[in-house]
């Protein structure tokens, strides 16, 4: 599964890892992630991401 990073902050979500704090199990595609989710360190959408 690809890598997306946030043009804001420079955070890497991985899909092997999720976002446990936000209750996203590893495993999760950037793609099934929901609408509402935010970078967990600066906020941003998943529209301010881009894959690497």
């Amino acid at each position: 599964m690809e890598k997306y990073v946030c043009d804001a902050c420079g955070y890497v979500y991985d899909p092997a890892l999720g976002d446990e704090a936000a209750g996203i199990k590893p495993g999760t595609a950037f793609k099934d992630l929901p609408d509402d989710w935010i970078c967990p360190l600066c906020g941003m959408g998943k529209d301010h991401f881009e894959q690497v």
